[in-house]
């Protein structure tokens, strides 16, 4: 089989020129719950963040979702005192299986220094600063995507709770509610999972459950909620669901390996982790990183603090080729402090 990249950097990602009105830049990260836009002064240091509705186009549609990222993007825009034409580029970082139609959409009203990329891209320069390495997230879905020392791209899961989203909240749900079934039918071992499952979704039984299920039905992130539950139970010790969690950790793990191997990277990389699901802590971050060191053992394996809208001021920055002025600790620092203050 010929295999070529899922994701691959825009032209203006991967061969960056350097724009005489590079002031400002812009990054959104548009997700199923939220927009978030927000404006920087390159020169000075100042941040300006704008709120907007769901821009997923798998949630809302593609209409909605342009609606919602051009609407926070202006909303940014105005309060930085600035006009459109001032960016030296914008970069909108959006969740969805497929964000062609949003990149059509914006290219029929924007200039061409706005750049749609998949919120995977995103998390990757969220990860690592817009170098090599690996960005594995783990919210209610999960996804890998990796940029090498040569550029090469590559992208891994992502395929979603059907098909995919091994080792997310979704799939620690689902796969918790399934280890409480098996020890209801006693074709499993005993889980605290059993009592735990139906008092957290409010029913009498696991077999309750397992009907509303299918009748109401749960959403995914209703199922994805269930997750800090396990965590705690293994935490506290109990065999299944920590096993859940080696389990989730080594799914997650072959998408890394196979990211580190079709990008090139060795020697020393970073492998950000990003999303709820690692809240979990040690219960998974540690067989996570066992699973990679297994193939990149010199690879450092972290999760990663900074709002995913950073990710997208990185590479806005990239773009008119003021990267290397733009750290992700002044960064993540500069949003934090923006976050509290709004």
């Amino acid at each position: 089989m010929q295999r070529t990249p899922l994701v691959e950097l825009p032209p203006a990602l991967a061969r960056p020129r350097a724009r005489a009105n590079s002031r400002f830049v812009m990054g959104i990260d548009g997700g199923a719950s939220k927009t978030l836009a927000a404006v920087l002064d390159l020169e000075g240091n100042a941040l300006h963040i704008a709120r907007g509705g769901p821009s997923n186009e798998d949630t809302v549609g593609a209409q909605a979702a342009v609606q919602a990222l051009l609407g926070a993007a202006d909303d940014a825009i105005d309060q930085a005192g600035i006009t459109r034409q001032q960016l030296g580029a914008a970069v909108l970082a959006v969740a969805g299986t497929d964000t062609d139609a949003v990149a059509r959409h914006v290219r029929t009203t924007r200039e061409d220094a706005w750049i749609v990329v998949n919120d995977v891209v995103g998390a990757w320069a969220t990860a690592t600063g817009g170098g090599p390495g690996v960005a594995a997230i783990s919210g209610t879905g999960s996804n890998v995507f990796g940029v090498g020392p040569d550029g090469r791209a590559w992208r891994a899961g992502g395929w979603g709770h059907l098909l995919g989203d091994e080792g997310s909240g979704y799939w620690f749900g689902i796969e918790s509610i399934k280890a409480a079934l098996r020890d209801r039918e006693s074709s499993g071992p005993e889980t605290a999972l059993s009592d735990a499952a139906p008092a957290f979704f409010d029913v009498p039984s696991v077999e309750a459950l397992a009907s509303r299920v299918y009748s109401k039905p749960l959403t995914k992130d209703e199922i994805a909620s269930f997750a800090i539950e396990t965590a705690k139970l293994a935490e506290d010790g109990d065999a299944v669901a920590r096993t859940l969690y080696e389990r989730g950790a080594a799914e997650l793990g072959k998408q890394i390996a196979a990211v580190i191997r079709q990008t090139g990277l060795e020697g020393s990389f970073p492998v950000g982790l990003i999303g709820s699901a690692f809240k979990a802590g040690p219960e998974f971050v540690e067989p996570l990183a066992r699973a990679v060191h297994g193939c990149a053992p010199q690879a450092r394996v972290e999760t990663v603090e900074m709002p995913p809208v950073g990710g997208s001021l990185l590479l806005a920055a990239r773009a008119c080729g003021r990267g290397e002025e733009l750290t992700a600790a002044e960064l993540s620092r500069l949003i934090h402090d923006t976050l509290l203050a709004g």
